[in-house]
């Protein structure tokens, strides 16, 4: 692809000012100015396009235009209302149940499948908001493709879609005795040290990780997430080296209800179950975060301290919240709003706590999550990056695709390779919740996938520009075409309603205006592709706010 070096010289300065503005004070942002005016609600709406747009962004992989007018008409409260009571979607495992992984073949097309089956579902399921809060739960509570193999990965997706509208304690419960989390953070092989069990030892990976990752983290935090501190200013840990060792002995004991195999996959469906054989559990008593386990107990019934302890812990309200609200709608929220979403963790209102439903209701509806769909309202310290997955959804949606474009000539998909969903690197995920904004104090995690490879993989379109791939991924590239065929003018106020809310920034806007007469492209609907690619490519749409 021909690159405008003109284009490229504005996109790194107005790149540049994207990242400073994110450093800046709690001070209002700069005015925008609407280009088409879709920020004040039509009649009748209950919200405007420019906030239905956005409250999309937060809650779905990407707006759609049915999707921008269904909220339009109904509303924010009641859309996520119809949410929650649509079935899960999932993956469809049988296909890849029965394989035998030791020949390559095999292995691949099991692979395949997975690449093949994640983006039709991110992006065409109807339980939007489930599928992008199990997203959000996969990223910090992570089981990996990579380590597991493609089924028992397949499985752990759908077993957070199952969770992700339930009750947290119940989901730390049913974590600790699914398979896949068994073999991921080796639960499975933990046991205690016993001259009747040759080789037996315990495996602290999975405790280290529910206390640090999973629930409640490795300092103490006030209500708001602020840090607890002693009397010298020195974080307060949350918890010892050998509260991790007490805690790997009450998870010791847990095994599948069927061996292994390297042919049929289906074991590491269902639940784990308490070894039949007494050796495998450690039944002594054990102290964790100051709660004791007492002698006798075996691995059920120790659980159900497990989830207690931790569900009362002063942590796991502020923890989950923060995490939340950074998946959702800004990285760097303010303590008021962790405080206010973790009120609502300890406390749904009746009296329950880790009630999913009202938490990711209460983020969505805070008034700090809603200031900016009045545009320009907002400061320029809320929003959050694009991370590429999103970004990736965001064009599909927005281009009505139905699957991820195919390379020319190719076999393979195109997809942003720098986050592939359900495969982190690690237990740690694609990057740390805690990551901050470089030269900054602001939290802004996503910023660790956000390079040069990314931004050229962005610029250079995933093939969305190939009449070939775009048909057979279902995109609706021709009405892009046509709009640029008739006027520069026309194809951005296209462009501008379906990707920028309505209210493109007017130095884009004027820069696409200027450079559609010179853009390289074969035909009108490749010309209309590139030119989105660099508008896409822009902080304008890389960063939500």
């Amino acid at each position: 692809m021909k690159t405008p070096s003109r284009f490229l010289i504005t996109l790194a300065l107005a790149t540049l000012a994207g990242c400073g503005q994110q450093s800046g004070s709690d001070t209002p942002a700069p005015p925008l100015v609407a280009s088409s005016g879709q920020v004040v609600s039509k009649p009748g709406a209950t919200v405007s396009h420019y906030a239905a747009a956005r409250f999309a962004e937060q809650a779905t992989f990407g707006p759609t235009p049915e999707l921008v007018a269904e909220l339009e008409k109904k509303g924010f409260s009641q859309w996520i209302d119809e949410q929650f009571a649509l079935p899960a979607s999932k993956y469809n495992t049988a296909p890849i149940r029965v394989y035998n992984s030791d020949i390559p073949a095999e292995g691949q097309r099991a692979n395949d499948y997975y690449v093949t089956e994640t983006y039709p579902l991110l992006v065409n399921s109807q339980d939007q908001l489930r599928r992008r809060v199990s997203w959000a739960l996969s990223q910090f509570v992570t089981a990996s493709v990579g380590k597991l193999t493609p089924y028992p990965g397949l499985v752990y997706a759908n077993f957070l879609q199952d969770q992700a509208f339930g009750n947290y304690g119940d989901f730390i419960r049913a974590l600790t005795i699914h398979p896949p989390m068994g073999l991921y953070l080796d639960n499975l092989q933990n046991r205690p040290l016993s001259p009747q069990c040759i080789g037996c030892a315990p495996n602290e990976n999975y405790a280290r990780e529910l206390l640090q990752l999973f629930t409640v983290g490795v300092v103490k935090l006030n209500m708001d997430g602020s840090t607890v501190r002693d009397a010298k200013g020195a974080p307060v840990e949350t918890y010892s080296q050998e509260d991790v060792s007490q805690l790997a002995r009450a998870l010791t004991g847990w095994s599948m209800a069927e061996a292994p195999s390297r042919w049929d996959w289906s074991n590491r469906d269902g639940v784990l179950f308490p070894d039949s054989w007494d050796q495998a559990h450690d039944y002594g008593q054990k102290t964790v975060l100051g709660t004791t386990f007492p002698a006798g107990k075996g691995a059920a019934a120790e659980l159900e301290t497990i989830v207690t302890m931790l569900m009362g812990h002063q942590n796991i309200a502020p923890f989950i919240s923060l995490r939340m609200i950074q998946h959702l709608v800004t990285s760097n929220p303010t303590p008021a709003y962790i405080g206010r979403i973790a009120a609502v963790f300890r406390n749904n209102g009746q009296g329950a706590a880790g009630d999913m439903k009202a938490v990711i209701k209460a983020i969505l509806l805070d008034p700090e999550a809603r200031r900016g769909d009045q545009l320009g309202a907002d400061t320029t310290r809320f929003g959050k990056l694009r991370e590429p997955v999103l970004w990736f959804t965001g064009v599909m949606r927005g281009l009505g695709c139905r699957q991820a474009p195919k390379w020319d000539n190719s076999n393979d998909f195109s997809h942003p390779y720098q986050q592939m969903p359900y495969n982190a690197s690690s237990v740690f995920s694609f990057y740390a919740p805690t990551d901050r904004a470089p030269g900054s104090n602001l939290l802004a995690p996503e910023q660790k996938l956000i390079n040069a490879d990314t931004l050229a993989s962005r610029m250079g379109g995933f093939n969305f520009g190939s009449a070939t791939a775009a048909a057979a991924a279902g995109c609706k590239v021709d009405p892009f075409g046509q709009a640029l065929a008739a006027s520069p003018q026309s194809y951005v106020n296209l462009v501008n309603e379906r990707f920028f809310r309505g209210a493109m920034a007017p130095t884009l806007r004027q820069n696409l205006i200027d450079l559609a007469p010179t853009i390289w492209g074969e035909n009108n609907n490749m010309k209309a592709m590139n030119l989105l690619a660099y508008a896409l490519s822009s902080p304008y749409y890389g960063v939500m706010r």
